[in-house]
């Protein structure tokens, strides 16, 4: 699933790339590039730190 997100983000960003072609346009789909993956390192850090509390309550176990 986070492989997905993050082939998604770069997909996204490089086809607006593609057809930006204007300095204001090409700002905008930057920014929008810099949300897109800190929301996905953040989903991604979720995951991890949920797993790593998997594994420690299964170590305590």
């Amino acid at each position: 699933m986070e492989k997905f997100i993050l082939g998604l983000a770069v997909g996204m960003a490089g086809g607006a790339l593609i057809v930006a072609n204007n300095c204001k346009l090409l700002n905008l789909v930057k920014k929008n590039q810099e949300d897109i993956m800190k929301k996905a390192e953040q989903y991604i850090d979720s995951k991890l730190e949920k797993l790593e509390e998997m594994g420690e309550e299964a170590q305590s176990d």
